[in-house]
């Protein structure tokens, strides 16, 4: 007897309510018998040739109303597993083609050159041409980049090219590349002029160096141009960056002195309004914001190391933290600990947001709401924004 697929579990597979797993089922799907998949209401034609073999996307078979579930789903079975529940505010859904930043693999074969994701749990490189997530400005690079790579990378360990799309252009970072004579330096700085790139960089081993920048690389944040130090952390789209600093600032909304802690370039402080602290603990990211917003309070400082403490965050009204996917369990056990009544927490891990939401609850804060944001279409990677009041 046929059973239906009632939910996709945090990988991508879909779930029965009796527990049996299907690759490549959505919701409403039925799952026989004998492991096949009679496609449901749910169902979509996945738009891309390389799906589901390429690792970029693990869901382009479900629709968007699945997908939006699938969000909300991950937030509150993460939630549960702690005990806590909430209202969950509508998803905010990027569309296709709004990835402005990705990290592609390369690898020679033969006389030719591979390059674009992973194939799904897998080294293999699926070999791009075609994409449904890039920014069409990053996906344009990709077959001349085929031309480039073949001239200076080894045939024998892969390459890594980080792009990111900055006010200027693309940004460009090669790694696992040697770029050895005249002949390979002239080519290099021909690419950036002819494509004209924002910045290209090489790292060969011992750090990424700028070879090209006519112009320091800069990206807009809250109409403030702020320079990008090569590898900075940048939302993964505008529009997901746009609600998550509309739910930031929601959920700190009345503040008038507030802490933004794991600050990077300023995605949120340079957004709120009122005295802003921000923390951060590279110090490329510190420089680039004090550039950006001279009269700001920008610290550089390691919060996992050495977190504002309950006494520190007595003067503020408001903490923003946005921590990486290991979550915020130091600062957050400082912030359950003290009087601050406003918190916006963004996070890009689910699990480990509501491991450090137990211990804000615990500490006397309510949970009001969490907004899932999926900005990295079809993927199982979630972010979401969350507010807390004491």
């Amino acid at each position: 007897m046929s059973e239906l697929i009632v939910r996709i579990a945090a990988r991508g597979d879909g779930v029965t309510a009796s527990g049996r797993h299907a690759a490549l089922a959505a919701p409403g799907d039925l799952l026989g018998e004998d492991g096949r998949v009679e496609p449901g209401p749910y169902h979509q034609q996945p738009p891309c040739r390389h799906f589901p073999e390429c690792g970029g996307c693990q869901l382009q078979h479900v629709d968007d109303a699945a997908y939006r579930q699938y969000l909300v789903d991950r937030v509150t079975g993460a939630l549960a597993q702690h005990g806590l529940t909430t209202d969950m505010l509508a998803p905010h859904l990027s569309p296709p083609n709004s990835r402005r930043r990705a990290n592609l693999r390369a690898l020679r074969v033969g006389r030719q050159v591979a390059l674009g994701f992973n194939s799904e749990r897998s080294h293999r490189i699926v070999d791009m041409r075609e994409c449904h997530v890039l920014r069409p400005e990053l996906f344009e690079l990709v077959a001349p980049l085929r031309g480039l790579l073949s001239g200076i990378m080894s045939a024998k360990r892969p390459a890594e090219v980080g792009l990111t799309l900055c006010d200027q252009g693309v940004d460009v970072a090669l790694k696992g590349v040697a770029v050895e004579g005249l002949e390979a330096t002239e080519a290099l700085t021909g690419f950036a002029e002819r494509h004209r790139l924002a910045r290209l960089g090489v790292d060969e081993g011992y750090g990424l160096e700028v070879r090209f920048e006519p112009v320091p690389a800069t990206v807009t944040l809250a109409g403030t141009p702020v320079p990008v130090p090569p590898g900075s952390f940048l939302q993964a789209t505008a529009d997901g960056e746009a609600a998550l600093v509309d739910a930031v600032r929601q959920a700190v909304a009345g503040s008038r002195r507030i802490a933004d802690l794991f600050a990077g370039l300023g995605t949120f402080a340079l957004a709120l309004k009122g005295e802003v602290h921000a923390a951060e603990a590279a110090r490329d990211a510190v420089l680039a914001l004090k550039r950006a917003r001279p009269a700001m309070s920008v610290e550089h400082r390691d919060l996992y190391r050495r977190p504002l403490s309950s006494a520190e965050l007595a003067g503020f009204d408001g903490v923003v933290l946005d921590p990486p996917r290991a979550g915020a369990a130091e600062q957050v056990r400082e912030i359950a600990a003290s009087n601050v009544p406003r918190i916006a927490y963004v996070s890009c891990n689910p699990a480990t947001f509501a491991r450090d939401a137990r211990t804000l609850v615990d500490g006397g804060y309510q949970l009001a709401w969490v907004r899932p944001v999926g900005q990295f279409r079809w993927s199982t990677h979630i972010e979401l924004a969350a507010a807390f009041s004491r």
